[in-house]
């Protein structure tokens, strides 16, 4: 299959019923959708965002049994986060469920998805929490860690009482891979997080947490780790 027919043929598969069932649908032969893990992802995100029936078939696809069509459409489904995350805020419960997917990168991918999306319905999000707590434990992939720390980062971001709900996840994560090659990147979001409404306590305790590297550390970890004391220190 060459570059411009995967683009043009979108992967397998989506039912009629499907087709049927989604918004703005004339006719369930017309509308039935090809989906080819190997097609580019931005282009069929570019259509999705065009087409609600196409975006309705990438969501449905993050709960298939097969691994590379969830993997592709949730990677689809990122791209189309990047450019209107509002238009995923009616299907965050499907994005949340994905997060208990077996394989990293759909979960990645789709808590990268909702950490765009999280400011717009933060209450929604709620019950993502479980799955990115697995993910910020998944010993095997640095991606999902990081990406579920740059999630609860910004969820714990909006407000005091959720900064106070991810803090305890988020004091084990600074420790446990304090080190790892994700490290420097899940600081960035901690930077972010130390800047948001957090909390006096919260404040106090990251402060704490990072008060050793702020003083003792080099380079990049000892900026970044002073740079999140001196933010937790104002008022």
């Amino acid at each position: 299959m060459t570059a411009k027919s995967a683009e043009k043929s979108t992967a397998k598969s989506v039912t009629k019923s499907t087709a049927k069932g989604a918004k703005g649908a004339k006719d369930s032969n017309d509308k039935q959708i090809v989906f080819d893990p190997s097609a580019d992802r931005a282009t069929i995100a570019n259509q999705a965002l065009q087409d609600t029936v196409i975006l309705e078939a990438l969501i449905e696809n993050l709960s298939t049994d097969v691994r590379r069509i969830r993997q592709f459409s949730a990677a689809a489904i990122g791209v189309v986060s990047e450019s209107n995350p509002g238009t995923l805020v009616p299907y965050i419960p499907q994005v949340a469920d994905a997060l208990h997917r077996p394989e990293a990168q759909t979960r990645w991918e789709c808590l990268d998805v909702l950490t765009r999306v999280v400011a717009l319905d933060p209450d929604a999000t709620d019950e993502a929490l479980s799955g990115a707590e697995s993910s910020l434990y998944d010993e095997e992939s640095g991606p999902a860690r990081l990406a579920a720390v740059r999630f609860l980062c910004t969820y714990g971001a909006l407000d005091a009482a959720r900064a106070t709900r991810i803090w305890p996840l988020l004091d084990e994560a600074i420790q446990c891979y304090h080190g790892d090659p994700e490290f420097s990147d899940m600081l960035v979001s901690v930077i972010a997080f130390s800047g948001g409404k957090i909390g006096k306590d919260v404040k106090k305790s990251l402060a704490s947490r990072m008060d050793f590297d702020a003083k003792n550390a080099k380079g990049a970890l000892k900026r970044r780790a002073a740079q999140i004391v001196e933010l937790c220190s104002k008022k």
